[in-house]
């Protein structure tokens, strides 16, 4: 089963999460994407990836990405979220974080902790290549 994994980042962060999606492309690349708005449009653009894209979370992307999350179709989130600019959807993302927690989902907030979820995700090969 290919781990399906949200990929969401304020326009804070956005360049973190182009960064750290070229970082783990390959991983990535195994995984079925979700990402919001222009998030999505960067992955795409400039990493190559291939996303299936949401509205932009001010119009509702993080509720639709929490909306696959319940039905169980999410198995990661990663939400680099900006502490430092208000939001006018903090009712959305605070949702989306909490429906995170109340199915037991992974949820990486930042970019350190995105890194070390990504990283338990990669493949360990214990099989000799032939």
């Amino acid at each position: 089963m290919k781990k399906r994994i949200a990929l969401i980042a304020h326009d804070q962060k956005k360049d973190d999460m182009v960064d750290l999606a070229s970082e783990f492309a390959d991983l990535l690349r195994q995984c079925i994407l979700v990402a919001t708005g222009t998030t999505g449009k960067r992955l795409h653009d400039e990493v190559g990836l291939t996303v299936e894209r949401k509205l932009s979370g001010p119009y509702g992307g993080d509720m639709q990405i929490g909306a696959e999350l319940v039905e169980g179709k999410i198995d990661l989130v990663i939400f680099l979220r900006d502490p430092m600019t208000p939001q006018a959807h903090e009712p959305d993302i605070n949702a989306l974080v909490r429906a995170c927690d109340v199915h037991n989902i992974p949820c990486a907030t930042n970019v350190t902790s995105a890194r070390m979820m990504l990283t338990q995700l990669v493949p360990h090969h214990h099989h000799s290549h032939n």
